[in-house]
């Protein structure tokens, strides 16, 4: 399994758009060839920065769904509405708490 993180800030005023956006095309992005989880968390204390976690099956199948129509799409419409530059991580599960 391979895990994606993602941190993404802001503008406040942009906010909504983004859920709006997020909410949208959820269901498409979990339903990716490859994709096995995908949720979004928002900061407790900077409400401005939200935090994806999607689980893939492998790399490949990440870079595969970074380059489809789909991301190209979703990423067009959240990055114009950043206040910050995102941040990415790419790990491996190593521990499950289930």
């Amino acid at each position: 399994m391979f895990v994606r993180i993602v941190k993404m800030g802001f503008q406040p005023e942009k906010i909504d758009e983004f859920l709006a956006n997020f909410e949208e095309n959820k269901d498409k992005i979990r339903a990716f060839d490859g994709c096995l989880f995908l949720e979004l968390y928002r900061g407790k204390d900077n409400t401005n920065q939200f935090f994806t976690y999607s689980y893939w099956k492998d790399e490949e199948s990440l870079e595969t769904y970074r380059h489809s129509d789909l991301f190209k799409n979703v990423w067009a419409n959240t990055k114009v509405l950043f206040n910050e530059k995102p941040e990415a991580w790419s790990v491996d599960k190593v521990v499950s708490l289930e």
